[in-house]
């Protein structure tokens, strides 16, 4: 195991600049998410870490050691890439081994080291099968089984499970995040879905145009926004944002209900909301509207739990109240989080 330790690392391509000024310390045997949308510079991020990728400048120190100029082979890290990157014509078996042949490891000992690998991801029954005739969710243990043989000190995961259906990449997730809680392997996980992130992760960095914009648990970064990007891409629906003079407004969904439902403790605000739709998906509802013309008509989404039994009918106007300390400021021009502040 090992710690990870990014200095000033810059990356451009050409005129472009895919990431810009990273600083980032990971600690040993920490689960790690680099999270944000596509183009942000995450993945090159993590090929930087690789060594598949250099920085144009900064430095990389993988357990206090700079490995700059070590290629990737030396760097005692493994990476599993979105697409899995097996060997079609190789048995599972041999696709585990692979790497352990390169390294002129004996025989023997390949044969326990890769039946090992794969049995601490079930999979020990495919080793005579060959990729093609294994589904999704198989390729990607293999390929998982392929990277831990080795015996990395940090584990680089490259948007591993984003091939897979919605019901295994659940399954898959809560497997990933059991296996590195048993082994212990500094891990750093790219991916541009905040459900992963929230799920999996120890710490969070949500990065923006080669740039990290916040940095926490997932709780703080949920909780606390740095910034309206960060506010806005977190969240499923995300943080209403809605301009009022000089700051932005922060409310989260499900931060809203109606008003003869509300029973917070706290000083209550309330906002006017035309309802233009309503989503019902089975334990919730989505409530879709704007809000009066002291606030531009802007858009606002709340919501409710399946326990909120209060009739919508569109297109009339409801009242919907959220109490005082969940509501977050930005300043309008900066767009950064400002200390909470009255209506």
């Amino acid at each position: 195991m090992a710690t990870v330790e990014i200095q000033g690392i810059t990356k451009q391509f050409g005129t472009g600049q895919a990431v810009d000024g990273v600083d980032l310390f990971v600690n040993d045997g920490e689960f790690f998410v680099l999270l944000g949308p596509s183009g942000c510079g995450k993945s090159t991020l993590l090929r930087i870490v690789a060594g598949i990728e250099q920085p144009t400048c900064g430095e990389v120190r993988i357990g206090g050691r700079v490995v700059n100029e070590l290629p990737p082979q030396a760097r005692q890290v493994a990476m599993v890439f979105q697409s899995y990157a097996l060997y079609p014509h190789m048995t599972v078996f041999k696709n585990i081994a692979f790497p352990l042949e390169v390294q002129g490891m004996g025989r023997e000992a390949i044969g326990q080291k890769a039946k090992k690998a794969a049995a601490m991801f079930g999979i020990e029954h495919l080793l005579d099968r060959k990729p093609r005739e294994l589904s999704g969710g198989e390729r990607q243990r293999v390929a998982l089984a392929r990277a831990l043989v080795r015996e990395p000190a940090v584990f680089l995961l490259d948007e591993p499970l984003s091939n897979l259906d919605a019901k295994l990449r659940t399954a898959a997730r809560e497997e990933l995040l059991l296996l590195q809680r048993r082994i212990g392997t500094t891990t750093l996980y790219v991916t541009h879905d905040q459900m992963e992130a929230m799920g999996l992760a120890d710490r969070i960095a949500v990065m923006h145009a080669g740039r990290v914009r916040q940095l926490g648990t997932p709780q703080e970064i949920y909780d606390e926004p740095a910034d309206t990007f960060v506010a806005g891409f977190l969240g499923s629906p995300p943080m209403n944002l809605v301009a009022h003079g000089d700051v932005i407004i922060g409310l989260r969904p499900e931060h809203l209900v109606p008003k003869e439902v509300y029973r917070g403790q706290g000083k209550p605000v309330s906002f006017q909301l035309n309802v233009t739709r309503v989503e019902y998906l089975g334990a919730e509802r989505i409530i879709y509207g704007t809000l009066e013309e002291k606030f531009g008509n802007a858009h606002m989404l709340a919501r409710l739990s399946s326990d909120i039994t209060v009739s919508f009918l569109q297109g009339r106007r409801y009242e919907f109240t959220i109490e005082e300390q969940a509501m977050k400021y930005f300043d309008r021009a900066t767009e950064l989080k400002i200390r909470t502040r009255p209506l």
